[in-house]
């Protein structure tokens, strides 16, 4: 089987153009593999001159898709249009891939500030995308320090205020995520993922002297899950669980709230982390960083984070294509 791998080029505004086209300037990292760059090809052109590379057109296809109408590249700019743009192109080539058109999109760097400007009214792309596909299924974002085979982690409160943290904190919510994270990593390839799940209090409430979160929500939350055969330990105490997945004892880590996990993820491996947005219907990954405006048009940002995410996303559509039969 041949996978089709849709790429998107992201915030023009940002590093994301140069990185596809540091990406396409070396076939031997998408051997084996249809490609598709969808977007507009001025943005490429423009990606390619800052990155100083040259293209080989044979190994990749171009879609062109007409920009916002008037829409100029402002670099190091978030901007109302490179936001629409973006969306647009998110939505597009996610419904192409649920009808058959591709197997899974990789899109480059985007800026929140510039979707919201550009009409994003959901807190993310994930939960965008979600809508826009109707898709009202177990989701949720995952962050992969490097390969298929490295770290994964998921979380049970994403973007929100910490203050508000707790009031999420349900046993619902956390086997909700256990077994979200248990399916997604099945699904990628996984035969029995070993999942950890990570304390929301410090030392793991310390038998309820630092809270009872633990003891009243958590850890029967994790008993429901081993019920029902997943492989599963926890809570334990978050400044300790990575130092075990680091050493291969976990597949990935479940934490209760946003930088609990992205924090240990990028100190091990920033510049080469993966965004998965699991669960939806299409397979979607892209760069665990941002969308670099500071060093945006230098020819300095390296493109390793957009070559793992791509390796992931070709290892999720062969596995849902394996899947169909």
């Amino acid at each position: 089987m041949t996978p089709r791998i849709t790429l998107l080029l992201g915030d023009r505004n940002g590093i994301g153009p140069e990185l596809v086209a540091k990406f396409l300037s070396e076939p031997r990292d998408y051997a084996e593999t249809d490609v598709e760059v969808f977007g507009d090809p001025q943005v490429l052109e423009e990606g390619v001159a800052v990155a100083g590379v040259a293209l080989d057109r044979t190994c990749f296809r171009f879609t062109p898709v007409r920009p916002v109408e008037g829409l100029e590249t402002t670099r190091s700019k978030e901007t109302k249009g490179a936001g629409r743009e973006v969306l647009e192109l998110l939505v597009r080539s996610a419904k192409r891939t649920l009808e058959g058109g591709s197997d899974g999109v990789v899109f480059a760097p985007l800026n929140k500030a510039a979707m919201h400007l550009g009409g994003l009214r959901q807190e993310d792309e994930m939960q965008f995308l979600a809508e826009e596909l109707a898709y009202d299924g177990l989701y949720g974002e995952l962050n992969v320090l490097d390969r298929i085979d490295s770290l994964w982690t998921t979380r049970v409160t994403s973007h929100v205020p910490l203050a508000d943290v707790v009031k999420y904190i349900t046993g619902d919510a956390v086997l909700g995520s256990i077994r979200f994270a248990h399916q997604t990593l099945k699904a990628a390839g996984f035969e029995t993922p070993r999942i950890g799940v990570a304390a929301l209090n410090p030392h793991a409430g310390d038998g309820g002297n630092f809270g009872r979160e633990e003891i009243d929500i958590i850890d029967p939350a994790v008993a429901a899950a081993k019920a029902e055969g997943i492989a599963v330990e926890g809570s334990l105490p978050s400044d300790t669980i990575f130092v075990r997945a680091k050493n291969k004892q976990f597949d990935v880590v479940v934490t209760m709230y946003h930088d609990q996990g992205q924090i240990a993820m990028k100190l091990m491996g920033f510049g080469r982390g993966v965004t998965v947005l699991g669960g939806l219907p299409v397979a979607v990954t892209t760069c665990g960083h941002g969308t670099g405006y500071d060093i945006a048009g230098q020819g300095i940002a390296t493109p390793e984070a957009f070559k793992n995410a791509f390796v992931i996303c070709r290892q999720m559509a062969l596995s849902r294509l394996a899947a169909r039969g």
